[in-house]
């Protein structure tokens, strides 16, 4: 009786010894991540927040409630979440294929570079404007937060290829081709039509060029698999996937096969993994909420062509719908399966985050830019170094930033010397 007695007390001493070291390697590993989080500079290449920008009453200088119409961020919860920089989308969806349409769209999409501009304006204390790579670092040196702009859809730009400099010159500094449908660019992964162009277009062509000459990276995120190997063809300067995955782990048509990583990765450029749980995870289907959604799209002609007010109210029905059939979520370890697919296939200066906040990405530990730091957390948990997580955070793609603009120099040059 004794002697069980005894054992008992040392068993139940070593367990405690064990859940306390375990506690300890815990935290231990926490701090760590927490550290190197604090230490490298963050940056988000993709971002659907000018959407907000357009809501009555939503302010970015305030903290907003994600789970109460306030979006995945502003400039307190970039704060928060340990987010240097970020790239500001200026979004339009698919219209007609018109002259009349082109110019609607292009008024607007102007409309939405100076809501950007305006929200900068009016926080300059905490966000800057950034143009250039060097902009980033500069920015946190002076404890503000850096706001990059890229065009996402080149819709707007019609037929006419002098609106690519108009919108350089606002601040943009790369180009989305196209996004759910066809355009007069591109084809698109989306778009169950068939493809007008079987990849990219003359025109589209020439857009790649342009985008070459200014500086502006070529955004592949969005385009047909077709499309994407005409862009590399085409292409002088690296590209990049500004918010897509990997086939192979999420077999979804917004993600790319591995043979199209290795081609990009031959190209010098980089895929931007995007938190948009369907394009991480195959999740369990919800008849009711597919249901739900589909009708409002067809409600509201799926988003295109609406007045302001039809869309203040379209936006307002989607939070509804969405609160009433919330959406399955994938997690950051899913996601973090696709940064390990990506390394294991083409090494760890080819890979990156863009998470679509704003635009449908979240995850479930994840849910907004206040939770980045989990990224990192899972990262040090699978062994990846600080060096490492520097690059996924930022690295590759400043560097594809410098590249592109060093492509522009250099052609430049060559333009200069042949007059």
């Amino acid at each position: 009786m004794i002697h069980s007695s005894l054992t008992k007390v040392i068993s139940v001493f070593f367990t405690v010894i064990l859940l306390a070291s375990c506690t300890s390697q815990e935290e231990r590993l926490e701090q760590r991540a927490a550290a190197i989080h604090a230490e490298v500079l963050t940056l988000d290449s993709h971002v659907d927040t000018p959407l907000m920008l357009q809501r009555e009453g939503w302010d970015i200088g305030q903290r907003n409630d994600p789970r109460d119409r306030g979006g995945k961020l502003d400039f307190p919860r970039m704060e928060e979440g340990g987010l240097d920089a970020v790239f500001f989308a200026v979004f339009l969806g698919q219209g007609a294929l018109t002259d009349e349409a082109y110019d609607v769209a292009h008024q607007r999409a102007l409309a939405i570079f100076d809501d950007i501009h305006t929200a900068i304006n009016a926080n300059q204390d905490v966000a800057g404007l950034a143009l250039t790579p060097d902009d980033a670092s500069r920015l946190r040196a002076e404890g503000r937060r850096a706001v990059f702009i890229g065009n996402e859809n080149g819709y707007p730009l019609g037929k006419d290829l002098s609106l690519l400099q108009t919108y350089y010159d606002l601040g943009s500094r790369y180009m989305g081709l196209s996004h759910s449908r066809h355009n007069q660019i591109c084809d698109s992964s989306t778009d169950n039509n068939p493809p007008p162009h079987d990849g990219l277009s003359e025109f589209g062509v020439e857009v790649v060029k342009e985008l070459n000459r200014l500086g502006m990276m070529v955004d592949v995120s969005h385009i047909s698999d077709k499309a994407f190997y005409d862009v590399l063809e085409v292409t002088k300067a690296p590209v990049i996937a500004s918010h897509s995955n990997a086939r192979a782990i999420c077999d979804h048509p917004r993600n790319l096969y591995d043979d199209m990583l290795i081609a990009l990765a031959k190209n010098g450029g980089v895929l931007q993994l995007c938190i948009l749980s369907a394009y991480v995870k195959e999740l369990e289907p919800n008849p009711e909420r597919q249901e739900a959604f589909t009708a409002l799209r067809e409600k509201w002609n799926n988003f295109q062509d609406l007045t302001d007010e039809e869309m203040d109210k379209a936006r307002s029905e989607w939070w509804e719908t969405n609160s009433k059939y919330p959406a399955p979520l994938a997690t950051v370890s899913d996601l973090v399966d696709h940064v390990d697919h990506v390394v294991e296939l083409i090494g760890i200066d080819h890979v990156g985050i863009g998470t679509d906040f704003d635009g449908g990405g979240d995850l479930e530990d994840c849910y907004d830019v206040s939770e980045l730091g989990n990224i990192t957390l899972e990262l040090v948990r699978r062994g990846y170094s600080k060096e490492d997580i520097e690059k996924i955070w930022s690295g590759n793609f400043l560097r594809v930033f410098r590249e592109a603009q060093d492509v522009a120099r250099q052609m430049k040059l060559e333009a200069t010397a042949t007059l």
